[in-house]
């Protein structure tokens, strides 16, 4: 049996698609950590879900308070903007992986409704269904990764989670800002940064995106989605500069 585990906050654009494709489990531990739109009203409405209010602790921390929550070993991992397949929620449900494996599977992501494959966004293979026994998410208040550890099996399926992160410049660019702020504040006293460090990774970021990983080939948003990762990168490093700053 598999226990699904969500993170929310004002997440009612995608979440009731999200919900709808993870009927077929018998439990969807949903933790809400502050929402002020329609996100429990509609989490209300579907009766596999459980609902938990709890603050937000960085992502990888809520994760695992989702996990400890939830009444089966396997965990399946899914954030409210995903939409599980038919295909893949089947493939997941007929899985008998042994404990000491771990489940991955590639992501579509789109922007304003079109699939953008150039940027590294496609085909964005992720680790997201685990034993709780043996593994769990590392506790990284962003970019955080379920552990897998030497000797763990991985177990690839084939079908893809549908993924809708970004609707517009702006869900860009405030996602980016409260990426890079929990950077700054995860790693501030750990590791040195400089406004030349910021500019070079950024530069390097956006250089990444869009030649190497070929955002060209994907017009208007190609650009946009690039552009945004080299902000992104540079405002981590800017911020982080002057968290370490601050520091002392």
């Amino acid at each position: 049996m598999i226990s699904v585990t969500l993170m929310v906050k004002n997440g009612e654009k995608n979440l009731a698609d999200c919900l709808e494709s993870l009927r077929p489990f018998d439990e969807v531990l949903l933790v809400d950590t502050g929402s002020t739109d329609r996100t429990l009203e509609i989490a209300r409405t579907f009766e596999n879900v459980k609902i938990v209010e709890h603050d937000f602790i960085g992502f990888g921390p809520t994760k695992n308070l989702a996990a400890g929550l939830a009444r089966n070993d396997w965990i399946l991992n899914i954030d409210s903007d995903e939409v599980l397949t038919a295909e893949l929620a089947r493939a997941l449900l007929a899985l008998e992986p042994s404990p000491n494996a771990v489940g991955r599977f590639p992501r579509q992501s789109y922007y304003n409704g079109k699939w953008i494959r150039g940027c590294g966004w496609y085909p964005d293979k992720i680790i997201r269904l685990y034993n709780k026994t043996h593994t769990a998410f590392n506790d990284n208040l962003v970019h955080e990764s379920i552990r897998v550890k030497p000797g763990m099996a991985v177990t690839d399926l084939e079908w893809p989670v549908k993924h809708y992160p970004y609707d517009s410049a702006a869900s860009l660019v405030d996602k980016f800002q409260f990426y890079s702020t929990l950077y700054a504040d995860q790693n501030k006293g750990k590791i040195r940064s400089s406004p030349l460090k910021a500019v070079t990774r950024g530069g390097a970021a956006f250089f990444k995106g869009y030649f190497l990983r070929r955002g060209f080939a994907e017009g208007y948003e190609g650009f946009l989605i690039a552009l945004c990762q080299g902000l992104s990168t540079y405002f981590k490093y800017i911020k982080l500069h002057e968290a370490n700053k601050n520091a002392h």
